[in-house]
């Protein structure tokens, strides 16, 4: 009977998102454990076969540098931001279009999905410029300096094309952030960035962010305060008070753009835990941050 009522706790929402695309960012646990990617893998499959149209978005930083290390070239960031030379770029696509991007294919194939794996430069799907130099000032002197960040870009368009017409077949995308500019240069991404922008312009349904938190805390050193369900209203309340901060602001404001450019919720959850997609779609409690506008 558990598993009926569970079964039966699902039937409205799988009602509810027949058809719908969701958009996943893999990042995170999701990205660096085997077993994590297996089981985030096979939840993707899932929504596929239950009717839903899944597309996948992944990062790669850490792995990116651990690459990095290896091929005896220090990482170099500026407040957070990657510095992207031409070794470096890449590198950046050696280990996001080569490694990751086929790993994830595999394993959705492994369990029955028909992933394609693309890059932004695939169909022109991001069109890119190259980000500004970047202001900051010195922590010695307090003098504002500005850096070029080399290789790394700013969105300037999606085409969301290649998307729709994979996904009519029954194919899952998944994409790496790579953008490409007027040029056919390859410009590095955030990854977050490029989830929330594709996922407004495919006009997803969801955009879920896998992260290593249980979501949104209105005290970061406490678990138990987790939100589960805020509005823009509210987000922005929480950024103002300075309790959105570091790694989880980024996040937060690509969930605000996504949900105030048509995504009906935008979604940060744990992808620690074992079918962390699954038990927030299909659930009423859900199991991290829903944000709505």
């Amino acid at each position: 009977m558990k598993t009926v009522n569970i079964l039966v706790e699902a039937l409205p929402y799988i009602k509810k998102f027949h058809q719908k695309k969701i958009l996943i960012k893999y990042g995170g646990h999701a990205m660096i454990d085997a077993g994590a990617m297996e089981s985030t893998a096979r939840d993707t499959v899932l929504l596929k076969y239950v009717g839903m149209e899944p597309i996948v978005v992944h990062g790669g930083g850490p792995e990116i540098s651990r690459s990095m290390n290896k091929l005896g070239k220090e990482p170099k960031y500026i407040e957070g931001l990657r510095i992207t030379d031409q070794e470096t770029m890449d590198i950046v696509k050696m280990v996001l279009v080569g490694k990751i991007n086929t790993e994830i294919v595999s394993k959705v194939c492994l369990h029955g999905g028909k992933g394609v794996g693309l890059s932004g430069k695939d169909s022109q799907l991001i069109k890119a410029r190259k980000k500004a130099p970047h202001i900051f000032k010195d922590e010695k002197t307090g003098v504002e300096k500005s850096v070029d960040l080399g290789l790394v870009g700013e969105i300037e368009s999606i085409n969301p094309k290649i998307i729709d017409v994979l996904t009519e077949k029954g194919y899952i995308p998944i994409i790496s952030p790579i953008g490409v500019d007027k040029n056919a240069n390859a410009l590095n991404l955030n990854a977050d960035t490029v989830a929330g922008s594709i996922s407004s312009n495919i006009k997803a349904e969801k955009l879920i962010i896998l992260t290593d938190v249980p979501g949104i805390l209105e005290d970061p050193s406490n678990p138990d305060t987790l939100i589960r369900k805020i509005d823009v209203k509210g987000i922005k309340e929480l950024l103002d008070k300075g309790v959105i901060k570091g790694g989880m602001l980024p996040k937060t404001l690509t969930c605000i753009e996504a949900v105030e450019n048509g995504v009906s919720s935008a979604h940060i959850i744990d992808g620690r835990v074992q079918h962390s997609v699954l038990l927030e779609i299909f659930t009423k409690k859900g199991i991290g941050t829903m944000i709505t506008a």
